[in-house]
């Protein structure tokens, strides 16, 4: 029996250096029924040059302006046909046999949709990788985390996360999706541009009845930018993106009561920052917390599919990591979400 077809697609961005050192590994990923595809978002430098020479077997895909993470991908993967499309940064090396678990895993079960392989640190090979780790968690305040990952504290990879487990999000470091699942929740929030899409996305396939699952039996090893830098685009982006998702995939009951709170912890860690001197983290959240107020005045979107309040859902953590990361100084997730849950 025919293997279901994947679609490896590289969203790229003047990524040349980084598709010269990590498309070898993928290119030599052992599963048979697989194609490469770069998706450019209007690059500046010779990144398409350089694949049509160096590799090419790569399928490129260009389009004529740069749309970010969510407009990129959304764009790219109506032009790729595939049973699974497996969304990789550029900045990725792969294992041979990567695909292999993930697929079994996903092919196994009709309800998963979506699902990531452990994410290490290409740098540091023992540590856990910033993105997503070994998979993604939320706390019921809407805050991200993943297990090996609490803000900024990377934990050791000492094989303690290397259970497969129901997960809140996939990494779109590494994303597997099945595509009829991504175009059935309409993809990406193109709104978004980039930071939090992926978070976003996996929720609203899991209130359409769909699971995530991290499957640690897929290693792959990400450069990453480490820690965001406080301040800039990158925190602006976070910090709007995040309440915005809020506001499309809570409750009604959950909103009136999430939402200001977190409007209030964010201005909290807003005037820290600027006590300590840094006026661009706080001029980021505050310019973040202006635009949601502005976007919901002009009738942003939402979603009316959710009658599920957040802690209902898999990969919740029901309290504060803001609490217990700040206040009782846990910093590893083992210390802060019991085995049970």
């Amino acid at each position: 029996m025919t293997s279901p077809s994947v679609a490896i697609v590289i969203l790229n961005f003047n990524g040349k250096q980084h598709l010269q050192n990590f498309l070898p590994s993928v290119l030599g990923s052992t599963y048979a029924n697989k194609r490469v595809v770069v998706a450019d978002n209007a690059s500046t430098d010779e990144s398409i040059s350089f694949v049509k020479e160096h590799f090419p077997s790569v399928e490129i895909l260009v389009n004529n302006k740069n749309e970010g993470f969510a407009g990129g991908y959304n764009w790219a993967l109506k032009l790729v046909e595939s049973d699974y499309y497996v969304l990789l940064n550029s900045d990725v090396e792969v294992s041979n046999n990567w695909i292999e678990p993930i697929i079994s895993l996903m092919e196994a079960d009709a309800s998963i949709a979506a699902c990531q392989p452990k994410l290490i640190s290409y740098k540091h090979r023992h540590l856990l990788e910033y993105a997503g780790a070994s998979g993604g968690w939320i706390d019921k305040l809407g805050y991200p985390f993943s297990r090996g990952r609490i803000f900024d504290v990377l934990e050791e990879d000492r094989h303690q996360y290397d259970d497969i487990q129901e997960i809140f999000w996939a990494s779109g470091a590494a994303m597997f999706v099945k595509s009829k699942v991504f175009h059935a929740a309409g993809g990406f929030d193109d709104f978004f541009f980039a930071h939090q899409e992926e978070i976003d996305l996996c929720w609203r396939m899991q209130l359409m009845g769909y699971r995530i699952m991290g499957c640690p039996q897929s290693v792959v090893y990400h450069v990453g930018a480490g820690t965001l830098p406080r301040g800039g685009r990158k925190v602006f982006l976070n910090f709007r993106n995040n309440l915005l998702m809020l506001s499309k995939n809570l409750t009604f009951k959950e909103k009136i009561t999430i939402i200001p709170l977190r409007f209030l912890l964010d201005a909290i860690s807003a005037w820290k920052g600027l006590f300590h001197g840094d006026k661009y983290f706080f001029a980021a959240i505050s310019k973040a917390h202006f635009s949601v107020l502005g976007i919901w005045l002009r009738g942003y979107k939402t979603h009316s599919l959710n009658r599920v309040p957040i802690c209902q859902l898999k990969g919740v953590y029901n309290g504060s990591v803001v609490y217990q990361y700040f206040i009782l100084n846990k910093q590893y997730f083992y210390q802060i979400v019991d085995k049970k849950e």
